[in-house]
């Protein structure tokens, strides 16, 4: 016979009591715990991401694969919008700001571009559709992404071109003053090209390296192009006049920056760039060698959860669904 005294009773109870409040305790902080994470289970199709870095202009007055040259960093900004449209494949347009600069002073004395005393620097505008090819899947819940993901990228976009020259202390736009007697378009088609990896710092945030180099079809990134000025030195010389008062004497200034064939005024030695026969030499005058940059990128790529916008009253109503 199962005997149980007044105490031992009140015992019983207490700790059920106890049992049933810490079941109670367990169960709302499980709840509120699977509350927390319910927002990222499920696909997160978009996202957006920012990012900064170095850029590296590569044409007539720079060469990293053929001299010591060393690098000479340049530096952009990006904003872009990705969509994922397959298991591997990710779709984003994207905007970037970038400044690119060449200069002959600290070229290679083996490269014999030293003399010319040229220089450009240029920031433009760019705008790009590319498409990503990532190592592993990425259409799953975003709380289930991989922790580094490596991918490789193409696309195709479009950029302005003002590459511009110091000259007596101010930057002087050079597509206008036509140099060459080649006229070319402010607007270029460039063609990003590289390599990134992303890496999981939270439930809905990555992190970005990337390297991108952005081929073109224009070989006047820095208004370079002919070998030598032989086949329009006359021109620049009926521009700059007598002394400077020709119809656009900045011309030939800018054309023609090399010690030799400069006066002790700082004007071009018409009579010496005569002599020439306009052999002073100018970039590699080769038809099929286009400019170039490349740049490395560090940011932050944030997915578009539902979750992180609605909260339940929201989600009741269905408002505010981004796709």
């Amino acid at each position: 016979m199962l005997f149980i005294t007044y105490s031992k009773l009140i015992y019983i109870i207490k700790e059920m009591k106890r049992l049933v409040f810490l079941l109670f305790f367990v169960a709302i902080t499980h709840l509120g715990h699977t509350q927390s994470f319910n927002r990222y289970k499920y696909e997160a199709p978009w996202s957006v991401s920012t990012s900064a870095g170095l850029t590296q202009y590569f044409g007539e007055l720079y060469s990293l694969w053929q001299y010591n040259e060393g690098i000479q960093p340049d530096w952009n900004v990006n904003i872009a919008v990705r969509r994922t449209i397959g298991n591997y494949i990710r779709m984003r347009v994207e905007g970037t700001y970038y400044q690119i600069s060449g200069q002959d002073p600290p070229a290679d004395p083996r490269s014999n571009r030293s003399p010319r005393n040229l220089h450009f620097r240029s920031r433009n505008w760019e705008a790009s559709a590319i498409g990503e090819f990532h190592l592993k899947p990425v259409r799953h819940y975003v709380l289930d992404r991989h922790f580094i993901n490596f991918y490789g990228f193409a696309g195709i976009g479009v950029s302005t071109n003002d590459p511009m020259a110091q000259l007596r202390g101010e930057w002087v736009p050079l597509r206008p003053l036509q140099i060459e007697e080649n006229p070319y378009s402010r607007l270029i088609m460039v063609f990003p090209t590289g390599v990134g990896m992303k890496y999981k710092m939270s439930a809905g945030v990555d992190l970005i390296l990337e390297l991108n180099y952005r081929w073109t079809l224009t070989d006047y990134l820095d208004d370079i192009s002919a070998f030598d000025i032989s086949d329009f030195y006359m021109s620049l010389i009926r521009d700059y006049g007598v002394n400077g008062d020709g119809p656009n004497p900045d011309r030939l200034r800018l054309a023609v920056r090399n010690p030799r064939y400069i006066r002790e005024n700082g004007e071009p030695d018409v009579a010496r760039i005569e002599a020439s026969e306009g052999r002073i030499r100018r970039g590699s005058g080769l038809d099929n060698r286009f400019d170039g940059f490349l740049s490395f990128n560090l940011g932050l790529e944030i997915y578009l959860s539902r979750g992180i916008y609605k909260n339940d009253k929201i989600n009741k109503s269905n408002k505010f669904i981004f796709w």
